[in-house]
């Protein structure tokens, strides 16, 4: 099978024709339900030029024998039955009924590939008159829109690009939801995690060839993706859970997309009713990450008490912030004397008290935090304020083999920002500096550290209950700066100077006034 040259794969212009084919829906539906039109069309197209590249390539081996060629055909990753391909939707792109014929396709596909894709496209409608309008401009927004994917140059076959189509066509996926959620503001927190922090959490729990790794709120799916990319092999399980239909099936694509279509992503409510369930508890993990919904309203408070699977024995959280639930849930999700979790969170549940007080109390006391890293503000396209990473690991529990391990290693990179128009950034050389602070378990002092400010400590249990079990940075890792001293005298003589210089130019000011007659 020929490939084009590496040169002539362009990842940009790809990226540039999917994004322009948003123009059908701005202003006229919103970027967060939009998202779902135009990526669903990128993974129709992505199917139909596969599809249609290996059907060639079977239709020579086979020439007119049928049978064998559908046989063949059926051991494919996926099938895409007869009437179901973009070209055909493409060449009705006239009818009348567009919107209901892409919904008939994509039925259909679900059908053929029920393991990996039932229910993807169920929640969306290309036929609705509340999303799209009424039928004459459905009809031209739908055109508009095939027109856009038939773009000659948007051809992903993988005779153009071999074995790379995957990372093109999932890095196009990836760039796509980063749009969308700049444009969707606070509703993209249902859905995306800035690239480099998933980048950055992936490193940061460092998981190996043979991890089984989970995701409770996985969103589009895009942290669990780099958390697989981090093993380094193939050797690794990948599972989720996400509470919005809609947003689960972009998790279920982006897999697909990735080559990762064996993961297990569950829709349902983390909380309330897990799914990711073995014999009655819940189903053990070697790595869980989440960028789960800051300080939740209304998570369940109500069934915690009696919830069966005695998640939160350390304590309910309370009714109207529900960051302790997650993080509960995520490591007794965690293999015992084992398991490695890392969460993102606001900064509050760093330090409020009351029942969260008492549960990182517990949590500290049970000696499974490992690690406080504070971010930049900013870094997040639904809020502006600073978030942290919280690390924990099992294998410093009794009977782990990091037992012995007693303090906490607060990592300060709050500082080490890269300022953009309206969201803030952190870079790889500060990403590869904190996961080698944290790996080593490294002490950096202020001012020892150039020219990254990004500066750590380590606090004994002592000292972490001498302040309450307050895990407030700025309390454990020193990072005032101190400023020039000021020569009070020199400041005075500076302005007795300016004081001569103002009169000066007043009796100045007089005179010439005085010659023009104006005084």
């Amino acid at each position: 099978m020929s490939t084009v040259a590496p040169d002539k794969i362009k990842q940009e212009e790809i990226n540039s024709i999917a994004w322009k084919a948003c123009d059908t829906f701005r202003g006229v539906v919103d970027p967060s339900q939009y998202k779902d039109y135009i990526l669903i069309f990128l993974f129709l197209k992505y199917i139909n030029d596969v599809w249609k590249d290996h059907f060639e390539e079977y239709k020579k081996q086979f020439g007119d024998d049928e049978d064998r060629l559908q046989r063949r055909l059926e051991r494919e990753r996926f099938v895409l039955p007869k009437g179901c391909s973009f070209d055909e939707l493409f060449a009705q792109r006239d009818a009348d009924n567009i919107g209901e014929l892409i919904n008939i396709a994509l039925d259909k596909i679900e059908e053929a590939n029920k393991a990996k894709l039932e229910g993807v496209f169920r929640n969306i409608d290309f036929n609705s008159e509340a999303a799209l309008g009424k039928t004459k401009d459905r009809n031209r927004r739908l055109k508009n829109l095939l027109e856009d994917f038939a773009n000659p140059k948007l051809d992903l076959r993988p005779s153009r690009y071999g074995n790379k189509i995957e990372d093109i066509i999932g890095n196009t996926y990836i760039y796509l939801i980063e749009r969308f959620a700049s444009d969707a503001g606070k509703k993209a927190g249902d859905f995306y995690t800035p690239y480099m922090v998933s980048h950055l959490l992936a490193k940061v729990v460092a998981p190996k060839p043979g991890d089984k790794i989970f995701d409770p709120s996985c969103g589009s799916g895009s942290l669990l993706i780099e958390a697989g990319r981090n093993v380094g092999s193939d050797n690794f399980a990948l599972y989720g859970q996400e509470v919005n239909g809609s947003t689960w099936a972009l998790a279920r694509m982006n897999m697909f997309l990735h080559g990762m279509d064996s993961a297990r992503i569950d829709w349902c409510d983390t909380l309330n009713s897990p799914t990711l369930v073995e014999l009655d508890k819940l189903m053990r993990f070697n790595v869980v990450v989440a960028n789960p919904p800051f300080s939740l309203d209304k998570w369940g408070h109500e069934n915690a008490e009696t919830d069966r699977f005695n998640r939160f024995w350390r304590g309910v959280p309370p009714k109207s912030k529900g960051d302790y639930a997650f993080i509960t849930h995520m490591i007794e999700s965690a293999f015992p004397r084992e398991g490695r979790v890392g969460v993102v969170v606001p900064h509050g549940v760093l330090f409020r008290g009351a029942s969260e007080g008492r549960i990182r109390q517990k949590l500290i006391e049970d000696n499974v935090l490992d690690a406080v890293i504070g971010l930049p503000d900013k870094l997040f396209p639904t809020t502006s304020i600073p978030v942290a990473i919280l690390v924990f690991d099992r294998s410093r529990e009794k009977g782990g083999p990091n037992e012995a391990r007693k303090d906490i290693l607060f990592i300060d990179a709050s500082q080490e920002v890269v300022n953009a128009k309206t969201q803030n950034l952190i870079n790889e050389a500060a990403v590869a500096e904190i996961v080698r602070i944290h790996q080593n378990r490294l002490v950096i002092e202020k001012a020892s550290n150039p020219p990254l400010k990004i500066y750590s400590y380590k606090a004994s249990p002592e000292e972490l209950a001498e302040n309450d079990f307050n895990l407030n940075i700025p309390r454990y890792v020193d990072t005032f700066e101190e400023e020039e001293e000021i020569d009070i005298k020199a400041v005075q003589d500076e302005i007795e100077k300016l004081e001569e210089e103002l009169v000066t130019v007043r009796t100045k000011m007089r005179e010439y006034l005085e010659e023009l007659n104006v005084l």
